[in-house]
């Protein structure tokens, strides 16, 4: 434990419809690269880019998460997002966390590379790098071109890119430093996942068996059921 220094707490969010082996396996990568002391998983309560047909309830997105990481003593799950009203947007939730946690402990944002260079239209975009570190999970052969300029011209053209910590760094220090890590098993998507589902198909190997079990019993994605 990091306790001279605060913690070290890495924040996944995301609508996990389902939770797969991909996220799990990347935020066990994250959890070891970064010497985290623990990574906290937040469903979306109402995730504010996604239509409510495709999301299933957040009852069920919790209860496969909370079976998904039983048993892992460094992940946590995080009901922050449904405690508050309204759209579940990342800067209220790491606003909320700051808040929650002593001063000199660090958050680090893990997202998508995907997901990082959509984060123009997310809302209050830029105060999300006064609060928190990031961790951009990328695949093999990704480059760091895009996001670097996504950062100079929309951010703040102080940030440099660090290549010995695969990191851009901000002169000032105002920013905080967005990490790129290469993690394996992004491939699995939630939405192949449900596709699978809906054609009958099995999802073995794809999610914890604690998820397709659940997902069976509950029949969460299929057409008939689900609520």
């Amino acid at each position: 434990m990091h306790h001279s220094t605060g913690l070290k707490i890495g924040v996944f969010g995301g609508t996990f419809n389902p939770v797969h082996l991909g996220h799990l396996r990347a935020a066990e990568e994250v959890y070891e690269k970064f010497d985290l002391d623990k990574i906290l998983f937040i469903p979306a309560a109402r995730p504010p880019h996604k239509t409510d047909a495709t999301v299933a309830v957040f009852e069920h997105r919790w209860n496969m998460l909370e079976v998904a990481i039983a048993g892992n003593p460094h992940f946590e799950l995080s009901d922050i997002e449904k405690l508050r009203s309204g759209k579940s947007y990342s800067v209220d939730t790491l606003r909320n966390l700051r808040e929650t946690y002593p001063e000199e402990s660090s958050l680090y944002f893990l997202l998508g590379l995907d997901a990082f260079l959509d984060i123009l239209s997310w809302h209050a975009f830029k105060e999300l790098f006064l609060l928190t570190d990031f961790i951009i999970l990328a695949r093999p052969g990704y480059t760091v071109d895009k996001a670097g300029i996504l950062l100079h011209d929309e951010i703040s053209p102080g940030y440099q890119f660090k290549k010995e910590k695969i990191c851009f760094v901000h002169k000032d220090r105002k920013f905080k430093n967005v990490y790129f890590c290469c993690v394996t098993l992004l491939d699995i998507s939630s939405t192949s996942i449900r596709e699978h589902i809906q054609a009958g198909h099995s999802i073995r190997y794809l999610v914890p068996n604690e998820v397709a079990e659940y997902v069976e019993r509950r029949r969460v994605y299929s057409s008939e059921g689900g609520e």
